[in-house]
């Protein structure tokens, strides 16, 4: 029995959530959204693996044809040495030349922004989902609020009826 004595590495799967950008789903209205690769360093990669990051202040920009992730915060891994990385360093996105150049078009065009969704795991590599948006105005921030407030209502009322509670709907 050949290379019985050697142990398998077992490739992870699926995709894992490191760090989610909630505020910009409030804040922007998503039209696009891309999956980028980022380019990290090892104590980079090792902290997240630990779950650790912050995307409050995180932005992409595009600078000489290359998008860039901006404020994304990955604390120093707390075993590495004197090759741990900056915390929060300009980090290069990965993606194809087409989807950059459609990007750069369309924030050019004027009005939309690269805004970073979430950080995750994807089979082993790290990702980040990036979006095309555009920014809300407060009366639309309202809006989607009371929008959803509505919905949530609806969902109790029925939730209620369910259960035969209709005498508290009168």
């Amino acid at each position: 029995m050949r290379g019985a004595g050697r142990l398998a590495t077992v490739k992870e799967q699926g995709r894992k959530v490191i760090a989610q950008n909630r505020r910009a789903r409030h804040d922007f209205a998503i039209l696009d959204v891309y999956e980028a690769g980022v380019a990290l360093k090892g104590t980079e990669v090792k902290s997240l693996r630990l779950g650790r990051a912050s995307m409050a202040d995180a932005f992409a920009t595009i600078d000489d044809g290359e998008i860039f992730l901006r404020g994304l915060h990955i604390p120093k891994y707390v075993r590495g040495s004197w090759t741990n990385h900056e915390p929060r360093r300009t980090r290069k996105l990965l993606l194809h030349r087409e989807e950059i150049d459609r990007l750069m078009g369309k924030t050019r065009e004027g009005g939309l922004t690269l805004v970073p969704l979430s950080l995750y795991f994807s089979d082993g590599k790290v990702k980040c989902e990036i979006a095309l948006a555009r920014g809300k105005k407060a009366h639309d921030k309202r809006h989607d609020l009371a929008k959803k407030d509505a919905e949530r209502e609806m969902a109790r009322a029925v939730g209620r009826a369910a259960k035969g509670r209709a005498r508290e709907l009168r």
